[in-house]
């Protein structure tokens, strides 16, 4: 089950248009009743959220957009 949010009160882990680093968690999936922490794999903008919160998915499922982040001006 994807959780997009740490409790039932509590706000998402990202949204779309936030920036966030690698390794910072983006979401839970629980497996047989143990929720495991997903992170960001890399770090950028998250640019689309493609599972609803609460919902079943698969193994390997693409459950986060993120986008690389725009270029520094120099």
């Amino acid at each position: 089950i994807f959780r997009r949010r740490p409790g039932p009160e509590k706000p998402p882990f990202v949204a779309v248009g936030q920036r966030v680093e690698a390794g910072r968690t983006i979401a839970i999936v629980e497996t047989l009743s143990v929720p495991n922490d997903i992170p960001a794999p890399v770090g950028g903008i998250v640019s689309q959220v493609l599972v609803e919160d609460v919902r079943p998915v698969e193994y390997g499922q693409d459950l986060v957009l993120i986008s690389p982040p725009p270029l520094e001006e120099e």
